[in-house]
C-alpha cells in the first residue's frame, strides 16, 4: 500500500500531564523492585542458596527463555483483541499483577528436593512467573504507544519510565542484600522469600496506580479487522522493528551478562562482596541522571545517532574495567558510574523507538498493532537476556567455578571477563544493529503528520 506524505507539521502540543507521566513511569518502578530481583539475584540464588550448578541453570534460562520469548508474540495478540471499557492494555495492569507475585514467591522458595527434583522445580516455576510477567509486561509497554500520537511525548514517557525504572533498581541494590541478611537472620533461603513478599505487595499497589492514573488516546482504525496473519506478515516487512529486534537483543545481552557478574566479582575477585550493594547503587544512580539528560540530547542529535555513541563510549569503558585489580576500587568505582551514566539511557530511546515504529507500520500497512510490536520488542529484549544468562552460567562452568569456596585463577579470569570483554561485545553489536534504523526524526514528522491527516479524515466519515 502506498500513501502520499502530507508534508504539513504534526501537532505538537503534549496531551499529557505530569501526573499521567509519573502515574505512567510508576509502572516501571512497580516492575523494577520486583523483576530486578530475579535478573540480579535469581543466578546467585540458584547456585549459592539452593544448590544448582552453574550450568545447569545457564542451560535452564536459556530453555525456559526460549519458551518465555515465543509468549511475548502470543501476549502481543491478545492485548491488540482485548475489549473493555477501560481499553486494551490498561486492564492487565490489574489481571495479571497478583499471579505475578504468587508465581514470584515459588520461584524463591527452597523446597527440600534432591537435586534433580530441584531442578526440575526450578524449570517449573521460573517458567510460570516468566509466563505471569509477560502478561503484563508487554500490555505496560504497549501502554507507552497509544497514550499519546506525540512523538516528543513518547520520548518523555520512555524518560519516566526509566529514570523510575532506575530508582527501582536503586533500590533493590541498596536494600536487596541487607534486607536477606536482617530477615532471614543468617539464613538466606528465608531472608530471599521474605524480601519477594515484600517487593511483590510494593508492586502490585504501584500496577494499581498506574492503571488508575493513565489513559489510553490513540486506537487502531476504524475499518481494522482482527487479521492475525496479516499483521504477521506486516509486522516481518517492517524493516524499522527488524532493526529494533536486534537493538534489543544486543543491548540486553550485554546488560544482563555484566549486571549478572557483579556480586560474583565482589564476592570472589575483589573479595569484597558487601561493595556489591554500593557498586550497584552508584550505577543506579548514574543511569538516573543519564536519562534525565538524555532527552534533549536526542532532540538535537536524533534518537539513532545519540544510542550509537553513547554504545560506542560504553563499549570502550567496558573493555577498560578489565584491567582493573582488586585494589582499583576507586578507578573500578568511576567506571562504573560513567558507564551507566551513557548506556543506561538506551532503553529509554528503544522504548521511544518502538512508538515510531508502531506508527510506521500504521502508515505504511494502514493497520495499527502496538501491543504485536511492543510484544516483539519485548521478545527481543528477552532473548537478550536469555543468551546473556546462559552465557553467564556456561562460562563460569567453563571457567571452573565453584560456589562457596576460593576459586581458581582460571576461574577469577572467567568472572573478569563478565563484567568487562564481554558486555563490550554486547554494546559493540548494538551499535552495529543501529546502523540499520531508518527513521530519521525528519521521516516521523512526516509521518505523523500523514497520520493525523487521515485519522481526522475517518473521524469525519464516521
Amino acid at each position: 500500500m502506498t500513501h502520499k506524505q502530507n508534508t504539513a507539521r504534526s501537532p505538537k502540543a503534549s496531551v499529557l500531564s505530569f501526573r499521567e507521566k509519573i502515574g505512567y513511569g510508576t509502572g516501571d518502578l512497580a516492575m523494577s523492585i520486583f523483576w530486578q530481583l530475579f535478573g540480579m539475584f535469581l543466578m546467585y540464588f540458584y547456585t549459592d542458596v539452593f544448590g544448582l550448578s552453574a550450568a545447569a541453570v545457564g542451560t535452564m534460562f536459556l530453555v525456559t527463555r526460549i519458551w518465555d520469548t515465543a509468549n511475548d508474540v502470543i501476549a502481543g495478540v491478545i492485548c491488540d483483541r482485548t475489549k473493555s471499557r477501560w481499553g486494551k492494555f490498561r486492564p492487565w495492569l490489574l489481571w495479571a499483577a497478583l499471579p505475578l507475585v504468587i508465581t514470584g514467591y515459588l520461584t524463591f522458595s527452597t523446597p527440600d528436593l534432591g537435586v534433580t527434583q530441584k531442578l526440575i522445580y526450578a524449570y517449573i516455576t521460573y517458567t510460570l512467573v516468566g509466563m505471569a510477567y509477560t502478561m503484563i509486561n508487554v500490555p505496560y509497554g504497549a501502554l507507552l504507544g497509544v497514550m499519546s500520537p506525540n512523538p516528543d511525548d513518547r520520548v518523555s514517557l520512555a524518560s519516566y519510565k526509566f529514570v523510575l525504572a532506575f530508582v527501582g533498581c536503586l533500590v533493590v541494590q541498596a536494600l536487596t542484600l541487607p534486607l536477606v541478611a536482617k530477615l532471614g537472620g543468617g539464613n538466606e533461603a528465608l531472608g530471599f522469600k521474605l524480601v519477594l513478599i515484600i517487593y511483590g505487595v510494593v508492586a502490585v499497589a504501584l500496577f494499581y496506580v498506574t492503571f488508575a492514573s493513565t489513559r489510553e488516546r490513540v486506537k487502531p482504525p476504524k475499518e481494522q479487522d482482527d487479521n492475525f496473519r496479516r499483521d504477521i506478515k506486516n509486522l516481518l516487512s517492517n524493516g524499522p522493528w527488524l532493526a529494533t529486534l536486534g537493538v534489543g537483543m544486543a543491548v540486553l545481552l550485554s546488560v544482563s551478562i555484566r549486571n549478572g557478574s557483579i556480586i560474583y566479582y565482589f564476592k570472589y575477585y575483589v573479595g569484597r562482596e558487601s561493595l556489591a550493594t554500593s557498586f550497584m547503587v552508584a550505577g543506579s544512580l548514574a543511569a538516573i541522571v543519564g536519562t534525565m539528560l538524555v532527552k534533549p540530547v536526542a532532540v538535537r542529535l536524533g534518537k539513532r545517532n545519540t544510542f550509537i555513541g553513547m554504545m560506542v563510549l560504553s563499549a570502550v569503558l567496558m573493555g577498560m574495567t578489565y584491567f582493573m585489580k582488586p585494589a582499583d576500587l576507586i578507578a573500578l568505582f568511576v567506571l562504573q558510574v560513567v558507564i551507566n551514566l551513557i548506556s543506561q539511557p538506551a532503553f529509554a530511546l528503544l522504548w521511544s523507538m518502538l512508538s515510531d515504529v508502531a506508527d510506521y507500520g500504521e502508515w505504511k500497512d494502514g493497520r495499527r498493532a502496538t501491543g504485536l510490536v511492543f510484544s516483539a520488542g519485548s521478545m527481543a529484549l528477552k532473548m537478550g537476556w536469555t543468551i546473556g544468562g546462559a552465557i553467564t552460567g556456561w562460562v563460569l562452568a567453563g571457567y571452573g567455578f565453584e560456589a562457596n569456596v576460593e576459586q581458581t585463577e582460571r576461574g577469577l579470569e572467567g568472572i573478569r571477563l563478565l563484567l568487562s570483554l564481554l558486555p563490550m561485545g554486547g554494546a559493540i553489536l548494538t551499535a552495529i544493529a543501529l546502523w540499520f534504523y531508518p527513521l530519521t526524526e525528519k521521516r516521523m514528522r512526516e509521518i505523523e503528520a500523514d497520520l493525523t491527516a487521515r485519522r481526522k479524515g475517518n473521524s469525519n466519515e464516521f
